[in-house]
């Protein structure tokens, strides 16, 4: 798939949360939103209420290594921007809305704090990252592009920095950063507007170097309320010095058994000081270190060591403490607007996030109520009804609540199957779309048991740990072999025709951690081998042919990470690491439906997200209609449009049906016993499980029932966790609770209180602009396309047989094919056209035609709703409305109905926001426009170019224009 594909996932969590060992944590400043950073890369946002409670939102992938810190990255409230930095270098930029990636790099060095510093230059207010890390200096960085401006640089005693803080200038433009190295020496640079203008220029010298004993330091922070302090915690002390001079006020020793991680000033006279087993104590300053005081800085030149103020009051942790991997987490946070809560955070490695509101005055005993705490696995045992996984109808045991877990998988799309394997050491083979639909969509299936038909091997005693089918790889190996690896420490090959086992390799002394593919270019005999690793620091070749393990080397002192080939000498070169496994981003291909198996973690069984690929769907959809044997049920539109997708695009996105038939033939003849599913249209029900997902259930209950009835489409039993896919494959997926995130913030938005129910389809279009685009591009595009076919209906599709795809292996008879019971109505033309232009009138527009029951038009009833009436339908307080510059990237799309559901959404919207909203639009792009189009420029950037004049919209990109003179006549002008 191209970076520009328009691929929208939806995930299948299952009833285990996945690992979230927090490594680092941020509170927005409106104090609705906690990020959580965590050691196998991902990050987490949960939503908080103004009453303290807690509900996971998302969860995004990109990052390789583990999270080592996270900051806010934009000051005003619109823009909710935060960037996170990784151990292998990597910064990611974030928008916490939605969860896109805005930005992201990769640095030789690694990032261990992070803080925000925006400046104001003339009416420009502009923010820059002040980095530091591994590495002898702080870096600045543009907060938008993330690219490093320049370097703050040590001229005395260089060294990594362990902390710093920005202390802002209420009297001077100069600004100080204040750093403290890892040998205890304190820095200060000054920053002003004209030094943060260089780029590229001389580093920026320190001010001041100056030995304050401090090695060790966790945290250094500046206190707001006086101004005049700075709080350095160490591990086995805590110092307060002037921030004028830098002079010794305060310094406090932690007992023997404690170790101080951090703190923070928490009042003008108070410092939160927190251990690294999770306890917290809040401290009075002594008067010597309060500016209010007479006694204000009396003690300077002689404090005595161990001078300890008085302890107010402690927090401690709750009592059931569980055996944690990691210590904890803990930050704290105070409200610069409302709400003015102080919140003392601790996230854990277990996933659990426990907050603190901290009272102003001093209670008589230990705070040891905590005002809100919940762990991501308590949160996915709250909900009703509970996650589904993949296959959770075939893995749930009579007199067992929890289904067998799903640990090693795979998805082979010419076929259409899923191979998963689990803990018990079975292994399911069974429909894709099918076991999604039981997963997710109400329908008779849910009154069936065992369905969808699937084929169970057993032949490992314990847990599966991955399974392979090297054909997909390569097809130098047989069509027939799967191969599986297990924790028994064997290696079975099946044929996955019959479901027979072929052979079983026992010769490891570990588990299975891998099945590799050598290359293409080894020797003949390598090349029909599989490279197994095994948890004993073992690697075998194992020979598919000759049934026999050809090499075994087994003397690695630690655990294999990665191998590499030479091919020409037939070396194996062995790669051995400390063990660290980290979740990796899936990697797409051009298929219409693509299942992928995710963890974020070894020890989590695995997820499933499905990828689909609206091109690849839309395609497949019209070439099939193409190779229908009457041609003279292929609409003229229909053909217009299969013309506009080159041959070649075809093939790319389809496989070689000539190949298929020969295949299927050699089946037939060999008469191997075929594996039981029924035969069912692949196409077909990719695009039934995708629309019904899609769909904005309970917005008109006349459209509801002609979609249930007639288009035989399904209702979802509650509302999907879908995903985004961002620059560079980084994706946020929804996790299941989100509806209860969503269904507090409509209550709040409406004044009522609402039901699951009230958001199940239509709930997707209230979770954020980039989310509405990427669904409403695609609903419109596919109902566009069905609109086009022949008497186009998913009506009992999913226990049909396939008129042509996908050709089933094992030999089974080919089905009848399905004969339309009447000639389709003529579809809408009029009503099509208005589609396609964006043209529908609001006002009178019903969702039914005069056609009487045609499937044209009850799609184009169903892309009407989705492409001019979902604000109305709504309401503007739940809907999220689409984004304009999403949609012009794809004014020129080279899908063609991507492309016209992207021009007819575009100017639905531009009519809906009117003509002061089209002037804001205008006005906000302004500043990145150029002025002019040369044919220069124009030819060499395909970017979006828009004026503003009276009442019309002028649109340019590229060689093509959009004309807008008034508000009901729009063409496209080449």
């Amino acid at each position: 798939m191209s970076g520009n594909s328009l691929v929208l996932p939806i995930v299948l969590w299952g009833r285990t949360a996945p690992t979230h060992c927090i490594s680092s944590l941020l509170v927005m400043d409106d104090f609705s939103t906690i990020i959580t950073g965590c050691h196998d890369g991902q990050i987490c946002l949960w939503d908080m209420t103004p009453e303290l409670e807690i509900c996971p939102r998302a969860m995004l992938f990109g990052h390789t290594a583990s999270i080592t810190c996270l900051s806010k990255a934009s000051a005003c409230s619109d823009k909710q921007y935060i960037v996170s930095a990784s151990e292998s270098g990597e910064m990611c930029l974030w928008d916490v809305n939605d969860g896109r990636c805005i930005e992201f790099t990769k640095l030789a060095c690694a990032h261990t704090g992070i803080q925000f510093y925006q400046f104001t230059i003339g009416t420009q207010r502009e923010g820059r990252l002040i980095c530091n890390g591994h590495y002898p200096e702080i870096l600045v960085v543009d907060a938008t592009s993330l690219e490093v401006l320049y370097s703050l640089v040590s001229k005395i005693s260089p060294d990594w920095i362990s902390s710093m803080s920005i202390i802002r200038s209420h009297r001077t433009q100069e600004d100080t950063v204040v750093a403290v190295s890892v040998t205890g020496i304190l820095k200060v640079w000054i920053i002003t507007a004209e030094v943060s203008k260089m780029q590229d220029l001389d580093p920026v010298f320190e001010e001041e170097s100056k030995p304050i004993y401090c090695q060790g330091c966790q945290s250094i922070s500046f206190c707001t309320f006086t101004q005049s302090s700075l709080l350095v915690v160490c591990s086995k002390y805590w110092r307060v010095f002037d921030a004028g001079d830098y002079s010794l006020l305060c310094s406090v020793p932690s007992n023997n058994d404690q170790t101080w991680t951090g703190g923070e000033f928490i009042a003008a006279d108070k410092v939160i000081i927190w251990t690294e087993d999770g306890c917290s104590y809040i401290y009075k300053l002594p008067a010597s270190c309060l500016p209010a005081s007479e006694h204000f800085r009396s003690d300077v030149g002689k404090t005595k060591e161990g001078s300890i103020p008085p302890l107010v009051y402690s927090i401690v942790n709750r009592t059931d403490k569980q055996l944690l991997i990691c210590a904890p987490v803990t930050r704290f946070f105070f409200g610069r607007r409302e709400p003015f809560h102080k919140l003392l955070i601790q996230g854990d490695s277990a996933g659990r996030l426990s907050l603190w509101s901290i009272p102003d005055t001093s209670p008589l005993q230990p705070l040891s109520t905590v005002s809100s705490n919940i762990s991501l696995q308590e949160a996915f045992d709250n909900l009703t009804p509970v996650s589904a996984g993949i296959i959770d109808q075939l893995s749930v045991l009579p007199g067992k609540d929890e289904p067998i877990k799903v640990t090693a998988s795979v998805y082979i799309p010419s076929q259409g199957r899923l191979v998963c394997g689990r803990e018990d050491g079975s292994i399911i083979l069974v429909p894709a779309t099918q076991t999604a639909i039981v997963q997710l969509l109400q329908g008779e299936h849910m009154l069936r048991r065992g369905w969808p038909p699937h084929r169970t091997l057993r032949g490992h005693r314990n847990k599966v740990t991955c399974v392979l089918y090297p054909y997909q790889i390569s097809p130098r190996y047989d069509q027939r072999s799967l191969v599986s690896g297990g924790v028994d420490f064997s290696v079975i090959v099946w044929d996955i025709f019959t479901g027979e086992m072929k052979h079983i390799f026992c010769v490891h002394g570990g588990e299975i951690t891998q099945l590799i593919i050598p290359p293409e270019n080894c020797s003949t005999r390598v090349q029909h081998c599989v490279c197994s690793v095994a948890s004993d620091h073992s690697v075998g070749l194992l020979s598919l042919r000759e049934r026999k393990c050809i090499m075994l080397a087994s003397r690695h002192l630690f655990p294999i990470q990665v191998i590499k080939w030479r091919p020409a000498d037939d070396y194996l070169v062995v790669g051995c690491s400390d063990g660290s496994v980290y979740g990796n981003l899936p990697k797409y291909s051009h298929n219409a439906l693509v299942v992928q198996a995710m963890k974020t973690n070894l020890t989590d069984p695995d997820m499933h997200v499905l990828f689909f690929d609206v091109e690849a769907v839309i395609i497949q959809l019209l070439t099939e209609e193409a190779q229908r044997p009457n041609p003279t049920l292929v609409s003229p539109e229909t053909l217009q449009k299969i013309v506009h997708h080159s041959f070649e695009t075809i093939k790319e996105h389809l496989l070689d049906e000539d190949e298929e038939e020969e295949e299927e033939m050699r089946r037939r003849e060999e008469k191997s016993k075929s594996l039981s599913l029924l035969e069912y249209n692949l196409t077909m029900d990719t695009a039934k499980l995708f629309m019904s997902c899609l769909h904005a259930w309970g917005l008109n209950d006349q459209l509801d029932g002609i979609c249930l009835e007639r288009l035989g489409m399904l209702r979802p039993h509650c509302p999907i966790s879908f995903g985004l896919i961002s620059r560079g494959g980084h994706m946020s997926l929804m996790l299941p609770t989100f509806k209860e995130s969503l269904l507090c913030q409509l209550s709040l938005a409406t004044g009522r209180k609402l039901t699951l129910s009230d958001i199940v389809g239509k709930g997707t279009y209230g979770v954020s602009r980039a989310v509405t685009t990427q669904h409403l591009l695609s609903v419109i595009s596919l109902a566009n396309t069905l609109m086009g076919m022949t008497n186009a209906t998913f009506v009992g599709e999913h226990m049909k047989k396939a008129p042509a795809r996908p050709p089933r292996p094992g030999g089974t008879p080919e089905s009848q094919r399905r004969t339309p019971a009447a000639p389709s109505q003529p579809s809408c033309p009029a009503l099509q056209a208005q589609i396609k232009q964006g043209n529908y009138k609001r006002e009178g527009h019903s969702l039914h035609t005069s056609q009487g029951p045609c499937e044209g038009g009850s799609w184009s009833q169903l892309a009407a709703m989705h492409c001019v009436m979902l604000p109305d339908l709504l309401g503007l307080d739940k809907f999220r409305p689409p984004l304009l510059e999403m949609l012009a990237r794809r004014w020129q799309d080279r899908c063609l109905e991507v492309r016209e559901a992207a021009q007819a959404l575009l100017l639905a919207e531009l009519r809906r926001i009117g003509q002061s909203g089209r002037k804001d639009t205008i006005d906000m792009w302004a500043p990145y426009l150029p002025q002019y189009v040369d044919t220069v420029s124009s030819r060499e950037c395909p970017t979006l170019y828009l004026t503003w004049n009276h009442s019309s919209v002028l649109l340019f990109h590229e060689h093509q224009h959009l004309d807008t003179r008034g508000p009901d006549m729009y063409k496209v002008l080449t």
